[in-house]
């Protein structure tokens, strides 16, 4: 599918509305919706959308992550397991 495919008028979408839904699910391909000549929504599938939610979230985890070992407060992963480790020992008795 082409580009151009992809970017409809607000026009085609209230007059199309059931065949764009199709049109996104099937293809998992996001439509831009344009007014005015300009670019405005994005109508996508919930598929997709749900992907693109998770994989922002974990980008900011590693975000966050990044900035802590940064500024010094992150420890070697040996560590951390066996604090983790430690910790477990001492719950169960």
């Amino acid at each position: 599918m082409s580009a151009s495919a992809l970017v409809k008028p607000i026009t085609y979408l209230k007059t199309h509305a059931a065949d764009v839904l199709v049109k996104v699910s099937e293809t998992r391909q996001p439509m831009i919706i344009t007014h005015n000549g300009e670019g405005k929504m994005v109508v996508q599938d919930i598929e997709s959308f749900e992907a693109m939610t998770r994989a922002v979230a974990m980008l900011k985890i590693l975000a966050m992550g990044r900035k802590e070992i940064e500024r010094g407060k992150g420890r070697p992963a040996r560590e951390a397991i066996a604090s983790i480790r430690k910790r477990r020992r001492h719950a169960r008795t």
